[in-house]
């Protein structure tokens, strides 16, 4: 019995190995910074139309998290900024990512929270040509830290 649990639990972590393998790399490298001031170091970024891009944000504040804590937010055009920065403001337990299905639906991708020094990033595939808004949706940043992700 011991031998039989040792040999699934040996085989499931091949195939995780092997399905995250399969995964193609990130194509396109984009990094970004948030700060103290509540601003990101650019306000535009660009990738290619159905590529895979690996966004990198760093926190370069010093603050705490808890004050001063950034994520990066890929919105679909036409989102209400700050109609969706005030429905973050009520889910800290879920990084102020709301979870209503109406603006939860408006995500694209989205990074985790970054504390001061960290960073984190996200993988996703650039949706079609057009233009993206962004924004860090800690309470009170979207009217500062926001840009366009121009996708060509």
């Amino acid at each position: 019995m011991h031998t039989r649990r040792l040999l699934l639990t040996a085989v499931a972590g091949l195939a995780a190995g092997l399905l995250r393998a399969a995964e193609p790399a990130p194509e396109i490298a984009l990094q970004i910074e948030g700060n103290d001031q509540m601003r990101y170091n650019v306000a535009t970024l660009e990738a290619p139309a159905g590529k895979r891009v690996k966004l990198v944000l760093k926190n370069v504040g010093k603050l705490p998290k808890e004050a001063m804590g950034h994520n990066w937010v890929l919105l679909k055009p036409g989102t209400d900024l700050m109609g969706f920065g005030a429905a973050a403001m009520t889910t800290r337990e879920h990084a102020f990512i709301p979870q209503e299905a109406s603006w939860k639906d408006r995500v694209i991708a989205h990074t985790a929270l970054a504390g001061p020094g960290e960073s984190v990033e996200v993988i996703f595939t650039a949706p079609a040509a057009g233009e993206y808004p962004f924004v860090c949706s800690f309470p009170g940043h979207v009217a500062l830290m926001k840009g366009v992700l121009v996708v060509k």
